[in-house]
């Protein structure tokens, strides 16, 4: 066998194994519950990523950003099984023992996750012993083969250790390959499906205590390609540092308040579900979200105020902010004060009707008027820990994003889309406005920087919500820029200047160019 067919069938040899590994892993993982072998180290890598990784990573593939991370890192974990194939070839057992470490290495950081759980090294290391031992087995047929092509016509009878034509070894390696993609498949739907039983099957929730109102007549301005004003549940945005949706079974969860207070709280879910629960539209949004971006969307929430538990706990005269904490180990710093004041400020148990999905946080998530997710929107709480920010620091301030998150004035233009040519004629342009809890007091538009033009505004559901706007064109052949800008409820005009997401939101005015055919 010449050198390059060697080589690469050692690759070969790697990457099945490597695959195989991986696939056996995810099925450990979805029998006993431990911790996904992929998941842990995705994890983990994005607590060391740099800020601006995380904030490029969500500029260019928004809530697809967890998909393409899990992507790369299996790319790359078939690149080093390439790799470590060739060393098992050439100097064994090297290679395999590589591989083996590896998975030693997945289970130290498995456990080493906040979100641990018993066995949470088991996935890893089951999965670095099957890919070292299925490498150290594959590679000898390889140097078998080679041997073979080698030996002198007069020794070819000889018996040769792990001896295999190429179409067996091809047959060994594809078949590793396609038994570890279906075990990685059998894997997640046993975890999706444990999930899916445990988490939302038997919850029904109690009606409210306190109905939100209706939402205005005028809220909906009925305008083709404009966001809805209530955003359904499989169409709001997702961002968050799991990349496996954490599974909280609502029998077990219990939230710990705790920290500069007289009196420590814990609360069970039907302790929290026996409370008199409120409803309430609030609009959410991502502070990675873009000028122009979609990391928004309005619901409407069902659960419990915080600052009625925040006064059952009495927080200290020097407490001035609350680091709440998820089951996975994310944590964010809400100031107290944007806790205890009369805003909607809850801890959310159902969204527009239904219990939380649970990719937004089921059982229980934070859900706060007003400011930033990331400084407010727990997913998965677990604990309030009320403390001050000079004694406490949250996931995102440790990574350069300022301690306050208060929402900044902003608007967006959604029809016509950029990418879209209209016809000459009668048309209109529409969009969305927000600046939770402070409220719109109008939008106006600018095209080929003319004159600004006052937008309608709709009837808006309250100052925490986004509110729809729309302006009347008779659009002329050409390219035309259209742009906005939203005045506030007290008069602030939104600022031109243009500002990075970093590290307290994106401003600037949205606009957009437009072909008229």
């Amino acid at each position: 066998m010449t050198t390059e067919r060697a080589t690469g069938r050692a690759g070969i040899a790697g990457a099945a194994a490597v695959v195989l590994a991986g696939g056996v892993g995810e099925v450990v993982a979805g029998l006993v519950s431990g911790g996904s072998p992929v998941a842990a180290v995705g994890g983990w890598l994005i607590d060391l990523a740099p800020p601006w990784a995380k904030d490029t990573a969500i500029a260019l593939f928004g809530t697809n950003d967890k998909v393409v991370l899990i992507v790369a890192i299996c790319i790359v974990i078939v690149l080093l099984g390439t790799a470590c194939g060739a060393l098992e070839t050439r100097r064994p057992p090297w290679g395999a023992a590589i591989v083996a470490v590896f998975g030693i290495v997945g289970g130290v950081i498995a456990t080493t996750r906040s979100d641990a759980v018993v066995g949470a090294w088991l996935p890893s290391v089951v999965a670095g012993v099957v890919g070292g031992g299925v490498l150290w087995w594959l590679a000898r047929m390889v140097r078998g083969s080679a041997t073979r092509t080698e030996s002198p016509p007069a020794a070819s009878t000889d018996a040769v250790p792990g001896r295999a034509d190429r179409r067996t070894f091809l047959m060994w390696s594809g078949a590793a390959v396609v038994v570890g993609l279906l075990a990685a498949a059998g894997g997640n739907a046993l975890r999706a499906g444990r999930a899916a039983a445990t988490a939302i099957r038997d919850v029904v929730l109690p009606r409210p205590a306190v109905a939100a109102p209706p939402v205005p007549a005028g809220a909906e301005l009925d305008v083709p390609g404009l966001a809805s004003v209530i955003t359904p549940n499989d169409g709001f945005y997702r961002i968050d540092t799991a990349l496996i949706v954490p599974s909280v079974n609502p029998a077990e969860w219990s939230i710990r308040i705790h920290g500069l207070v007289e009196n420590e709280v814990t609360l069970t879910w039907d302790e929290l579900l026996a409370l008199p629960l409120e409803e309430s539209y609030t609009t959410l949004a991502c502070v990675s979200n873009e000028v122009g971006g979609s990391l928004i969307g309005n619901a409407r929430w069902l659960g419990y105020p915080i600052r009625e538990l925040l006064a059952r706990a009495r927080p200290t005269a020097e407490a001035d902010m609350v680091l709440s904490r998820s089951v996975d180990g994310f944590t964010a710093s809400t100031p107290l004060e944007a806790l205890t004041d009369d805003r909607a400020a809850i801890l959310a148990v159902g969204m527009n009707g239904e219990p939380l999905p649970q990719e937004h946080g089921f059982p229980v998530r934070m859900v706060v008027p007003g400011l930033y997710g990331y400084v407010s929107a727990t997913k998965w709480v677990v604990e309030l820990e009320v403390t001050r920010f000079d004694r406490a620091r949250a996931y995102w301030t440790d990574r350069g994003w300022s301690e306050l998150g208060p929402i900044k004035l902003q608007s967006r233009i959604d029809v016509p889309r950029g990418d879209q040519s209209i016809a000459a004629g009668d048309t209109v342009i529409a969009g969305v406005a927000w600046q939770q809890h402070v409220g719109v007091a109008g939008v106006e538009v600018q095209i080929d920087d003319g004159a600004w033009r006052q937008a309608t505004l709709a009837t808006a559901i309250s100052d925490d919500t986004w509110v729809q706007w729309s302006l009347p064109w008779t659009a002329t052949a050409g390219r035309h820029v259209v742009r906005c800008r939203a005045t506030s409820a007290t008069g602030e005009v939104q600022t031109s200047a243009v500002a990075p997401v970093v590290p307290d939101g994106a401003t600037g005015w949205h606009e957009r160019t437009v072909t008229v055919d």
